[in-house]
């Protein structure tokens, strides 16, 4: 099995990479493997790499981890020297990874679990632990109480789950039989965002606590928006005469309808600009719509249309592939 690839290299960005630089990977990636942007089969899953390592790394304190334990991040618990659990796993490298029995494999097996059902159907969810033969909480070899491991799936949301936030309910399968958890969707979860279910993950050894249940948010493409992080894109249409002479036009926006200033010669392709209506941000500040001008030609005309432009036409002496 091919190793996996770091985050870093999935951004294409130096680990000593600061904020700005990740933030700017992350949107030339997103826009360019977008599955409403490019529809190549092998953009979507493109595109939940990079919403996965932006995550990850855009967060100071969850970089810091992976930095010091890698792909084990998530499963390592809290209280463990990075420099102890690097020694004991050194020293356990010679054992063979193939003890174990079943799908799991030494790199922790697949990386999204769709353990949920909403509309998708109830899946099998394997509890064991994952830490086994591995470290206690004090970074030595296994030999009493581990907390459960961290588990990993994916949750669809709509893009007015996303703005506004809701409720959702999911069922989960399990040793124990199905359960069914509320989920708070927050507002303004952004694609590749986790929600933290706590103590609904793996099951912990001897009496240990179990490890938490990490939903990570994808919104559901939408016929109306497109999404980049934050902002959101959506098509004006707009009358040639208004694009010649200006107007004020209504724009809906998950929010609620805002009203944009067209200005005189206004061509399609234009973007209009509404600040602060995208996206919402608990922690700064919220994204903005872009309107994207395109201009209609009415069809069928009617006889005074079609009277009034061919005087257009016979009096204008513009010429737009000259004007451009």
């Amino acid at each position: 099995m091919a190793e996996r690839r770091s985050f870093y290299d999935v951004l294409g960005v130096e680990r000593s990479a600061n904020a700005d630089d990740i933030q700017r990977a992350y949107r030339k990636l997103a826009r360019e493997y977008h599955p409403d942007i490019n529809k190549d089969p092998s953009a979507e899953e493109r595109f939940k790499d990079v919403s996965e390592a932006y995550d990850v790394l855009s967060d100071p304190d969850v970089r810091r981890r992976y930095d010091a334990f890698g792909d084990d991040f998530r499963r390592v618990p809290d209280d463990v020297d990075p420099d102890e659990w690097a020694r004991a796993r050194s020293a356990g490298s010679g054992r063979s990874s193939g003890a174990g029995s079943g799908s799991r494999s030494g790199t922790g097996g697949s990386r999204y679990e769709d353990i949920f059902s909403s509309g998708f159907g109830n899946v099998d969810l394997d509890f064991d632990d994952l830490f086994e033969g591995l470290f206690s909480g004090r970074g030595r070899r296994r030999s009493g109480p581990i907390a459960g491991a961290d588990q990993e799936a994916e949750i669809e949301v709509t893009l007015d789950e996303a703005f506004h936030g809701g409720v959702r309910s999911i069922t989960i399968s399990g040793p124990s039989g199905p359960r069914t958890l509320e989920v708070t969707i927050p507002a303004g979860v952004t694609n590749g965002q986790r929600i933290r279910l706590a103590g609904q993950g793996g099951r912990g050894s001897n009496g240990a606590q179990p490890g938490d249940l990490y939903l990570v948010v994808r919104i559901a493409p939408e016929p109306r928006y497109r999404v980049e992080g934050r902002d959101l894109y959506v098509q004006l249409p707009l009358t040639p005469w208004e694009g010649a002479l200006g107007a004020t036009v209504a724009v809906e926006t998950p929010g609620g309808e805002a009203k944009v200033r067209v200005r005189a010669g206004t061509s399609s392709g234009k973007r209009l600009r509404l600040r602060g209506r995208g996206l919402p941000n608990p922690r700064g500040k919220a994204g903005d719509v872009y309107a994207e001008v395109q201009i209609m030609v009415p069809h069928p005309l009617t006889a005074d249309e079609r009277r009034l432009f061919e005087e257009l036409a016979a009096t204008s002496t513009f010429d737009p592939r000259r004007h451009r």
